[in-house]
């Protein structure tokens, strides 16, 4: 929602609708958003800002007031589906805030009588410290530490961990090491851009980076963790591998891929978040303005079958 030029909410859940999209993830609290989405039946993911972490974790009266503005008046005719505390602060300087804000939140939520939400965090994957091959996946020595006692808190109460998936990133920045089909989930990449991990064959970067990170889970000491992968895309301009026909073939596969699970997971769908509705003209110039399925008009920048991911 960094731009100026967004459709009214209630046309963006219309759209919603009629693209057979289910669940929408908002990164703060916004009411109007919000309201919009009251009786929808569209499932929401919650995030607080990340400036917000340390009054979170240091003051439960301040968790308990922002679960009375932005939950408690929506609670019952807006389906949350999760509260985020925080998007990719770990590592780094507000990493310790985390599961201290994430207590006080599932406690006012507790206090308020609204049950079966789960509070997890949203984490890149910068939280890895090995992932290739997949199974040799670890948090990195500065998130380790931190991510340990959240996995434990997170298998705790059956609430999953959100991950940001972002094949593109590591393929535009690997000076042509990563195969263009095998981050793109092209059925067609062959053989040459699979990578074979203890007899376990990968044909893309999406499952591979899922799986490393449920190898870190365990290696922190939690079995059977549910990973979301909260944000996932691919930009249809302003940097290199960024095309119109990259970011279809991308989106499609990745939705028509998650229903099968990963190789360490078969079988169990991955909820998977595409990145993002709009392209959004307040971001940074380059790829950043270009991750959007629709134009701010509405029209599609290409095609992306939803319907393909129906469970």
């Amino acid at each position: 929602m960094v731009a100026n030029n967004l459709p009214a909410p209630e046309q963006v859940v219309s759209m919603y609708k009629a693209k057979n999209i289910s669940y929408v993830r908002l990164f703060h609290p916004d009411t109007d958003a919000l309201n919009a989405l009251r009786g929808s039946g569209v499932g929401v993911v919650l995030g607080t800002l990340n400036e917000d972490l340390p009054r979170l974790a240091s003051d439960p009266s301040f968790a308990a007031s922002w679960v009375a503005t932005n939950v408690q008046p929506f609670a019952g005719a807006v389906q949350f589906r999760y509260i985020n505390a925080g998007n990719e602060v770990i590592p780094g300087d507000a990493a310790a805030r985390v599961l201290p804000a994430m207590q006080n939140l599932e406690s006012a939520l507790r206090s308020a009588g609204v049950t079966g939400v789960p509070v997890t965090t949203a984490v890149a994957t910068s939280v890895l410290g090995a992932s290739y091959p997949p199974s040799q996946g670890a948090f990195s020595e500065a998130a380790a530490s931190v991510m340990a006692p959240i996995v434990s808190y997170l298998s705790s109460k059956g609430a999953p961990l959100l991950v940001n998936v972002y094949p593109y990133f590591a393929y535009s920045s690997s000076g042509g090491q990563v195969a263009l089909g095998y981050a793109l989930l092209s059925a067609d990449a062959g053989a040459a851009s699979s990578v074979t991990d203890a007899g376990v064959v990968y044909t893309n970067m999406f499952d591979a980076i899922v799986d490393a990170t449920h190898a870190a889970v365990e290696k922190a000491g939690v079995q059977g963790l549910e990973l979301v992968v909260s944000e996932t895309g691919w930009p249809s301009a302003g940097g290199e591998g960024a095309t119109v026909e990259n970011a279809a073939a991308y989106n499609n596969n990745v939705v028509r891929h998650v229903g099968g699970g990963t190789p360490r997971r078969p079988g169990k769908a991955v909820e998977t978040y595409l990145f993002a509705m709009f392209n959004e003209n307040g971001k940074a110039e380059g790829v950043e303005q270009h991750f959007g399925l629709f134009q701010p008009d509405m029209s599609e920048v290409y095609h992306v079958d939803f319907t393909a991911g129906s469970p």
